[in-house]
């Protein structure tokens, strides 16, 4: 059964919009939703991944879909293609900070999969794992802390991974912040690479 059109709107409101500052670096990911509504307002500009053109909000509305399977938001009289990237009018720092230690970062980290068996599964499946346990003055840390999944982490109890048998897919480490940070790899557009870090370094060295 084909989603009925509120809620297909609904989900591609909700899609991600990755955010480039003045300088074009990615300083966060927003909904297409809010994303639209800065654009609306003046405070950003479309950017098209492909050409690097940027569009207020009428110039958007008047570029054809690019393809037939564009993500499109629709009403009786217009035919929107959703933002992959926005870019601010006005500077927004990046931030500095480290990545916050939270259940949620930790889930995305490990990208919802057990670091002993590599087995993806739903969150109630999953736990946090103390690699040397609290009861040996194992602490809450990146570095200490990995999801398992409910057999690994039956087995390995209260033991190290020596005593246990277990051994880690890769070793944990403290990410550090990213406007990708609250975002599972799935979530991220194929076309925010371009846009990346990594990018500009590598083109830099091929220039």
């Amino acid at each position: 059964m084909l989603p009925c059109e509120p809620a297909r709107r609904t989900n591609l409101l909700d899609r991600a919009t990755l955010v480039l500052n003045r300088s074009w670096s990615p300083v966060h990911v927003t909904t297409v939703r809010r994303a639209l509504c800065m654009v609306f307002r003046e405070a950003a500009r479309i950017v098209s991944p492909e050409s690097l053109m940027t569009f207020t909000f009428d110039e958007w509305v008047q570029q054809p879909a690019p393809s037939e399977d564009a993500h499109t938001i629709r009403s009786p009289s217009v035919r929107i293609t959703a933002p992959e990237v926005i870019l601010l009018n006005h500077y927004d720092r990046v931030p500095c900070h480290e990545a916050p230690f939270t259940r949620r970062n930790l889930f995305l980290r490990d990208d919802f999969t057990c670091q002993y068996c590599g087995r993806r599964t739903a969150t109630d499946r999953l736990s946090v794992d103390h690699i040397m346990p609290r009861s040996r003055g194992g602490t809450t840390t990146w570095e200490n802390c990995v999801l398992a999944c409910v057999a690994c982490n039956a087995r390995k109890a209260d033991r190290s991974l020596k005593e246990s048998g277990l051994r880690l897919l890769r070793p944990p480490v403290r990410p550090r912040w990213t406007p990708y940070l609250n975002l599972r790899p799935s979530q991220r557009m194929d076309s925010w690479s371009r846009f990346s870090p990594e990018h500009h370094r590598r083109s830099a060295r091929h220039g």
